[in-house]
């Protein structure tokens, strides 16, 4: 369908990019147009797994998922011409590990000095900013992150 599709974009989130060549299509090549793969990444170790797979896969359009983002991560040496995007968020739901905003604006800034596009998608349930830890409701997670401003560009 994906192939059939080209009117679309898809975007394909995994934690799995070390199985990506799993079952390709034959005629895959370097990656369809209309797909963008993002590969997750929540932690350091998870980044410095995933990422250089990531880098070394036959895709056209790559990005990196920041979420859940459980501790600062450093990206910087991801973020090549091959990343297209970073998107970054905290963890839902009553049992959601703490996202701490420094962690996000730090990300924001590699992403900046990269001149990599950034999204903050959602602040997570426990959300800790200056110290305090914030409980911030699924429907306003969203809401919250828009409003730090930290999209780039």
């Amino acid at each position: 369908m994906i192939r059939h599709r080209q009117d679309l974009q898809f975007f394909i989130i995994t934690k799995r990019i070390d199985r990506f060549q799993v079952g390709l299509p034959e005629d895959w090549g370097d990656g369809y147009d209309h797909v963008t793969i993002y590969s997750t990444v929540e932690n350091q170790d998870r980044a410095d797994y995933r990422l250089p797979i990531l880098a070394g896969l036959p895709i056209k359009h790559k990005g990196i998922i920041c979420e859940p983002l459980l501790e600062p991560i450093n990206l910087t040496p991801y973020l090549g011409q091959q990343i297209e995007g970073v998107v970054a968020g905290g963890e839902s739901g009553p049992q959601a590990r703490i996202c701490d905003y420094a962690w996000i604006v730090d990300l924001h800034q590699q992403c900046q000095a990269s001149q990599v596009p950034f999204h903050f998608k959602q602040t997570g349930y426990r959300f800790r900013k200056d110290g305090r830890i914030y409980l911030v409701k699924r429907q306003f997670q969203a809401e919250q992150a828009a409003k730090a401003r930290l999209d780039y560009p």
